[in-house]
């Protein structure tokens, strides 16, 4: 499932500014609310839903906030950039810097885990790490992000 299918250009904040978690988590949802058309309220509510089952920190400043939604119409991501990490309650204890959240339909079921594994593998490589950790414009991440997605994962 390459990354384009799942991240449109206006899905990137390149330096978004904030204290905390659930800032940060309201933050996303309202520009997620602006690409997909959803109402930010919902889509803030699945990812706290998500998070109170354990937090959706991966460690190495990386997060992935996902949920499901039953009036989303498909699978859609929007991708954040922190200005500086926060506590995400992540494995490793680390603060969080990348946020890429996620939202699917309620019947996406292999689809969205399909959807989470491409955006796990890519944001545990090094090389695209440093990438998007060096870059400050929306266009620039929007072009690593999409030409980093593994061909392997095309489906």
């Amino acid at each position: 499932m390459p990354l384009e299918k799942l991240l449109v250009p206006e899905a990137i904040l390149p330096a978004l500014r904030v204290n905390g978690k659930k800032q940060a988590l309201q933050e996303l949802s309202e520009k997620a609310a602006e690409v997909s058309g959803l109402p930010a309220r919902d889509i803030f509510e699945a990812w706290m839903q998500r998070e109170k089952l354990n937090s959706t920190g991966l460690g190495d400043g990386i997060a992935i906030p996902h949920g499901k939604l039953l009036n989303a119409p498909r699978i859609f991501g929007i991708f954040a950039r922190l200005e500086r990490g926060i506590d995400f309650e992540a494995l490793d204890g680390q603060p969080v810097d990348l946020l890429f959240g996620l939202i699917a339909p309620e019947n996406a079921g292999a689809d969205h885990l399909k959807a989470l594994a491409v955006i796990a593998r890519l944001l545990r490589n090094p090389a695209i790490l440093a990438k998007v950790r060096a870059t400050r414009e929306a266009p620039a991440l929007y072009s690593i992000l999409t030409q980093a997605t593994p061909s392997s994962d095309a489906a």
